[in-house]
């Protein structure tokens, strides 16, 4: 493992360098990896197994859209698209990558079929780390591994056929066979990570639960919601109000942050955002700290998961959602969104 310096803590991270795509396919070479589940992950990840040139077959439910899709993405029912559980049967390697629900849901039917020897591959520790809630229990003598990919399997996919990588988080919640780690970043390289860096299930969930909340999803849409409103109360107009709070940082600012970091878009701005940037950023973290504080530990004491398990296994959960996802896409500021995303050079030819 390569050591990387993070900020003056050392981590030990492994690169497609020392762990090679060849290296990968000879530690797999005899297996048989059965994704489960073509929603989120599922096809991102398969689709870059098989392009790298692993053994890979899909378990899905026939009939629903994601069968049709898998089909449309290439698999072929009765060769290498088959129902869940005789794809479970066939596979070796058993990557999980239904949704937290779905994986609860379909546990008993999956469970006989986790043989001895075989490996059980999450992307979320979810199901294992909650297991009092979710009845994820593997048993003993079955290899238990994660590879989570810190991005969605669109971003997974579409990066892979650029020619890039999507950074990824791994961890050995169990080891039977003596092997369970080299397979794990075998597997990791093989879905396309950048790089891989370790930790644990708990780890794993805790933090993405938090990011998911936080910072990736809740927050930003909260704090984009709070400064469009203000600037629309005080005679804003929608378009100045979106780009100004949206637009300009999704299309122009963060991806220089991406390449360059924080404190290279502070010294690369007028004198006059950045004065302003430097002493408002403290504001924002004495307001927001003790709110991430509250979320972690709704995480770490699991009232997150028991919302999320209460919530989703409700019949009418998908009547409420969509509810919830209607009135935020007919808000006026992403209204305003697509409005501008229409008027785009790309999208106005």
């Amino acid at each position: 493992m390569a050591k990387i310096n993070f900020g003056g803590v050392v981590e030990d991270v492994v690169t497609r360098e020392e762990f090679t795509m060849e290296k990968a396919r000879e530690v797999l070479k005899n297996e048989t990896i059965a994704i489960i589940g073509y929603g989120v992950q599922g096809p991102g990840q398969s689709l870059n197994l098989r392009d790298n040139g692993f053994n890979v077959i899909i378990g899905q439910r026939k009939g629903g859209k994601s069968w049709d899709k898998a089909v449309a993405d290439g698999w072929v029912p009765g060769q290498t698209l088959f129902e869940i559980e005789e794809a479970a049967q066939k596979g070796t390697i058993i990557q999980y990558l239904l949704s937290d629900a779905g994986q609860i849901e379909a546990w008993p039917k999956l469970k006989p079929y986790l043989t001895a020897g075989k490996a059980l591959y999450f992307s979320h520790g979810f199901g294992a780390t909650y297991n009092d809630q979710t009845g994820i229990v593997p048993p003993k003598d079955i290899d238990v591994i994660l590879v989570a990919p810190k991005g969605s399997g669109t971003s997974l996919r579409r990066l892979f056929v650029a020619g890039k990588g999507l950074n990824s988080s791994f961890a050995i919640f169990q080891d039977a066979t003596g092997k369970a780690r080299e397979k794990c970043i075998a597997l990791g390289i093989g879905v396309g990570s950048g790089y891989l860096f370790e930790t644990d299930f708990k780890k794993e969930v805790y933090s993405d639960l938090t990011g998911e909340r936080g910072t990736l999803m809740g927050c930003i849409q909260g704090v984009f919601q709070a400064q469009y409103e203000v600037l629309r109360k005080n005679g804003h107009s929608p378009s100045e109000a979106f780009n100004e709070t949206v637009e300009e940082l999704t299309q122009s600012l963060m991806p220089l942050v991406a390449e360059n970091g924080m404190d290279w878009m502070y010294a690369n701005c007028s004198t006059t955002a950045q004065r302003g940037a430097l002493d408002w950023r403290h504001k924002f973290y004495a307001a927001t700290l003790p709110v991430f504080e509250e979320l972690y530990k709704s995480v770490a004491t699991g009232a997150e998961a028991k919302r999320t398990i209460d919530t989703c296994s409700k019949p009418d959960y998908r009547e409420k959602l969509n509810a919830e996802l209607k009135e935020l896409r007919e808000s006026e500021m992403w209204q305003a969104g697509a409005a501008v995303r229409k008027l785009r050079p790309e999208n106005s030819k």
